[in-house]
């Protein structure tokens, strides 16, 4: 030590002085660490979590809260968890929350259930800005949740499901579940529970022959939907689904039947009219025809003064032919008005007949 202190006096007064600086700096340091972390160091040994000088200054170089992390040491190793810092201050390095993951430890431990530190990391990481934490699924895997299906927050109050009679069944069902912390991450939601819950109770009533069915039996309603393994690929594993309340709704199938009744006499009506519309146009085209054949009656009878004519100039008709023609025509023409007025007389006759005394 002596001769270490002749070196020293040895030395250049300036370089001395740099290094008593450096000296007196390096020291500084030492006793602010000390009185920075002697309490955490004290409190940590105390609780027989100890933790190193190193490990402390290490977290406060990464500029991670040292209490934090060592406080949350100490309540896992109180709990019986082995925990190390280089975990905790992985963890909060990735973001994650360490007071919530170590509380979920300690839950599950206590509750028997065997929940590894990485996989509750994994958990608090998924469920990060989800509202969810990972203490909520070790509470729910402990104390199992309802969940009420349809969901309230939807706008519906019952699913409805109408069985082969057309009667409408409204249904409501309460899924009780516990998490799977093994399913949790990458798992389904309660929504995906919610909706196949939903389907398989319409799939059940729709099975049924008659409402009645239902209605006395409301519990093969939840053995049917309790069957399919609706929680397969999801983060819960469903406990029971019970028939909270059954109710009848309206007659689907009376309701399908009258509306196909009128669309079929609408169908009907439409044909009628096709007819009568063909009807009419048939008729428009018999009259079409009355028309055009009178029109060739006029036609030739237009033709007989030409043909006479014709026939006096040949000489094929003579005057006393002409008179005679005429003759025939005219007792003709009178036969036919004194017809015509018989007829109208007798008729007349008929009407004013006095009765008997």
């Amino acid at each position: 030590m002596q001769r270490k202190l002749v070196l020293f006096a040895e030395l250049p007064q300036s370089l001395q002085f740099a290094l008593l600086g450096l000296l007196f700096v390096v020291g500084l340091v030492i006793v602010l660490m000390v009185g920075t972390f002697f309490k955490i160091w004290i409190r940590a040994l105390v609780s027989g979590a100890r933790v190193s000088y190193t490990e402390l200054l290490a977290l406060w170089l990464r500029k991670v809260p040292v209490g934090l992390i060592v406080d949350n040491r100490i309540n896992a190793i109180k709990s019986g968890l082995d925990v190390g810092i280089d975990q905790l201050n992985a963890h909060y390095l990735a973001g994650g929350n360490v007071e919530m993951v170590v509380r979920a430890l300690i839950m599950a431990r206590k509750a028997g259930i065997n929940l590894e530190f990485d996989r509750a990391c994994a958990i608090d990481l998924a469920t990060q800005q989800t509202g969810k934490t990972v203490l909520e699924a070790v509470k729910t895997s402990v104390n199992p949740k309802v969940i009420d299906c349809p969901n309230p927050a939807s706008g519906k109050t019952t699913i409805d499901g109408v069985a082969k009679d057309g009667i409408v069944v409204k249904a409501k069902a309460r899924v009780t579940v516990r998490t799977h912390l093994e399913r949790f991450v990458g798992g389904a939601t309660e929504e995906t529970i919610i909706a196949r819950v939903g389907e398989g109770i319409v799939a059940t009533i729709g099975s049924a022959d008659s409402y009645k069915d239902v209605l006395e039996h409301p519990d093969s309603i939840s053995k049917t939907v309790l069957g399919k393994a609706l929680d397969s690929n999801t983060a819960f594993e469903i406990l029971s689904i019970d028939i909270a309340d059954v109710n009848v709704g309206e007659n689907v199938g009376a309701r399908l039947q009258a509306e196909q009744a009128e669309a079929n006499k609408l169908i009907a009506q439409a044909q009628a009219e096709v007819r009568r519309a063909a009807a009419v146009a048939v008729e428009q085209e018999m009259v079409a025809r009355v028309q055009e054949m009178r029109a060739r009656v006029v036609e030739a009878e237009a033709q007989v003064p030409l043909a006479m004519a014709e026939a006096f100039r040949s000489g094929n008709l003579g005057v006393m032919d002409y008179y005679r023609m005429r003759n025939i025509q005219a007792d003709t023409g009178m036969r036919d008005s004194i017809a015509g007025a018989g007829s109208g007389a007798g008729g007349a006759g008929s009407q004013t007949k006095p009765t008997g005394n």
